[in-house]
C-alpha cells in the first residue's frame, strides 16, 4: 500500500494539474473521476498478470537494444507527459494565454482522456512493482484500493495548494518533466532508481 501510494503521488500532481483547466465547478468531479479511472486501470491490469508479463518480452531489437511493449508504452508516456508539462509551463508563463488556461479553459472530455492516457503508464509502473512484491491478487487489488483512497482523500488539499502557489505549481510541472525524461530513459533500457 505504501508503494502504491509512492507511487501514485506523481499521478495526483499530474491529474491536480489537468484539472486547473476545467470551469471551477467541474474540478472535484474530475479529480474523482481521474482517480477512479487510475485505480480501475490498475485493478484490471493486475487481473491480467500473464499479459502483463508478456509485455516484457522483447519485441524487436535496435542495435543492441531490446524493445518490449512495456518500453513502447514507457517511451511513448514519456513523451507525452515532456510535451504537456513543457505545454503547461509555457501556458503558466505566456501574458495572455497563461492567463486564459487558469480560467478554465479546457473540456471535462479531453482532461479525463489526458488522465486516461497518462493512467496507463503510471498503472503499468505501479502494477509491475505489486507483481514483485506480492504473490496474492486479492491483496494487491487491496493494496491499490486503501492507496487510491488515501489519494483521493489527499488529492482535494494537494491541488488546492499547487493552484494557490505557482511556485509550487512550476515545481511540480518540472517534476513532471523529470518523470516523463526518466519514464523515457526507462523505456530505452537505462534504469532510473525510483529512491
Amino acid at each position: 500500500t505504501v508503494m502504491e501510494i509512492v507511487l501514485g503521488i506523481d499521478n495526483v500532481v499530474f491529474i491536480s494539474v489537468l484539472v486547473q483547466r476545467l470551469p471551477e465547478e467541474q474540478r472535484d468531479r474530475g479529480r474523482t473521476i481521474g482517480l477512479g479511472l487510475a485505480m480501475g486501470m490498475r485493478i484490471l491490469l493486475l487481473l491480467s498478470i500473464s499479459w502483463i508479463v508478456g509485455l516484457t518480452e522483447p519485441l524487436f531489437t535496435i542495435g543492441e537494444l531490446e524493445i518490449s511493449v512495456r518500453d513502447l508504452i514507457l517511451i511513448l508516456g514519456g513523451l507525452f507527459l515532456i510535451w504537456k508539462a513543457t505545454t503547461e509551463i509555457h501556458e503558466s508563463l505566456e501574458g495572455d494565454e497563461g492567463q486564459a488556461a487558469s480560467g478554465g479553459s479546457a473540456s471535462m472530455r479531453s482532461v479525463l482522456l489526458q488522465i486516461v492516457l497518462l493512467d496507463i503508464v503510471f498503472s503499468l509502473d505501479s502494477v509491475l512493482t505489486a507483481v514483485g512484491m506480492a504473490n496474492d491478487i486479492p491483496v494487491m487489488i487491496a493494496a491499490v484500493v486503501i492507496a487510491v483512497g488515501v489519494m483521493l482523500f489527499a488529492s482535494g488539499p494537494i491541488s488546492r495548494f499547487v493552484h494557490e502557489h505557482p511556485t509550487v505549481k512550476m515545481l511540480a510541472l518540472s517534476f513532471l518533466l523529470l518523470i516523463g525524461v526518466t519514464l523515457l530513459a526507462d523505456g530505452f533500457g537505462f534504469h532510473v532508481e525510483k529512491g
